[in-house]
């Protein structure tokens, strides 16, 4: 379990600046830069209302990255599992105090700030499994006592944003949890039974679903079917993508972005947007660019020389995988449509500040590499 010298030498803070992945803070700034320039062409040239508030929350976040970046990582060790409980009763309070839109109820409000629990809970989430799984002995790794808790972590906030209904979210806690619970050692008898049971169940989970779930999935399948109705936004966004071609219309020249046809163009379908004005070449280097970031902190990750660390680095890269993958299959007709935005370029503040907040833990844990923990400091209390 533990290894190395008892005592790590404290970091000053010229230490960690020095320490700090420069690079990796180049590459999200980038993202934030395209999808401010994406947000400035969807409102036909103007900076409101999305792109100066997307730069301003990007500014807020970066100084949030800093300030978790640069504290110990000891005390977000020991924050891990408050954290985790604060977002789930936020979760709970959702049903009971929460304002709905579109249908879904799912954020809080908080005089005039409106924030979505389930954002927070996606990074809270990677933080109490890391804490868990620095604290659980390597030799407990696979007994099946000991995934009762990481389960019972991963499946409350799963059942919770499930009755929102928010079944993109879910896919993402459950992804994300059973990445670091193979990351951590798990055996993978336990996914094959676990693969099993879902597929076991989906006749179950498709009697539960809403009818506008059932109609996203069917419209998934033949979106030719209501192409007025349920099948509208994936149709738009396929002629949208098509239109492009190889090197784009031009910036703000996009047909379907700039004569509104294409619904929900600044959070959900922005990449759509973004393929038609700067095409196939375009769009691959955006992708390229996410492609680096997730290289960085996979490179981050296996220089992490104790389990806290290295886990929550991986945890973090997942989320934004699982982000990116959803969001561009989505819009691609791969998968249903979900509300799942595109991260850093679409347009969210509750999204924008947790994501920035992980990237913050990532850079501690970068920082901090080589710290080594105490017995007593990876109890489970």
């Amino acid at each position: 379990m533990f290894s190395g010298p008892l005592e790590t030498p404290r970091l000053s803070f010229g230490e960690k600046l020095i320490a700090f992945n420069w690079v990796f803070i180049v590459l999200i700034t980038t993202l934030v830069c395209v999808g401010a320039a994406a947000l400035y062409s969807v409102a036909g040239g103007s900076l409101d209302p999305w792109a100066e508030t997307h730069v301003i929350r990007y500014c807020l976040g970066l100084g949030l990255l800093f300030m978790v970046a640069l504290t110990d990582i000891k005390l977000w060790m020991r924050l891990a599992y408050p954290v985790y409980l604060v977002a789930l009763l936020m979760l709970i309070a959702v049903p009971i105090l929460g304002v709905g839109s579109g249908g879904a109820q799912r954020w809080l409000q908080l005089g005039s700030f409106t924030f979505q629990p389930a954002e927070l809970m996606k990074v809270a989430l990677v933080l109490a499994l890391a804490r868990y799984y620095e604290w659980l002995p390597p030799k407990h790794m696979s007994n099946p006592l000991a995934l009762i808790a990481p389960a019972t972590m991963i499946g409350i906030p799963v059942a919770l944003v499930v009755m929102q209904p928010d079944l993109g979210t879910a896919v993402l806690f459950a992804a994300v949890g059973g990445g670091l619970l193979f990351l951590a050692g798990a055996s993978w008898i336990y996914f094959v039974f676990g693969i099993a049971g879902i597929m076991g169940a989906i006749p179950f989970i498709w009697h539960s679903l809403h009818d506008y779930q059932k109609a996203r999935v069917m419209t998934f399948i033949d979106p030719d079917k209501d192409p007025l109705g349920a099948g509208y936004h994936i149709l738009q966004s396929k002629i949208a993508l098509g239109s492009g071609g190889v090197t784009g219309k031009g910036y703000m020249q996009g047909t379907q972005s700039q004569l509104n046809f294409l619904p929900e163009k600044h959070t959900d379908f922005i990449f759509t947007m973004f393929a038609e004005e700067m095409g196939f070449v375009g769009s691959l280097s955006l992708l390229a660019v996410y492609l680096l970031v997730l290289l960085a902190i996979i490179f981050m990750a296996l220089r992490c020389q104790n389990q806290f660390a290295r886990l929550v680095t991986a945890g973090v890269g997942i989320t934004m995988f699982v982000y990116v993958f959803i969001n561009v299959a989505m819009v691609m007709g791969l998968v249903p449509v979900v509300g799942v935005p595109l991260p850093l370029v679409s347009y969210g503040g509750t999204s924008m500040i947790t994501l920035m907040f992980g990237f913050g833990l990532v850079l501690n844990a970068h920082v901090h590499r080589k710290t080594k923990f105490r017995p007593y400091e990876t109890g489970i209390i």
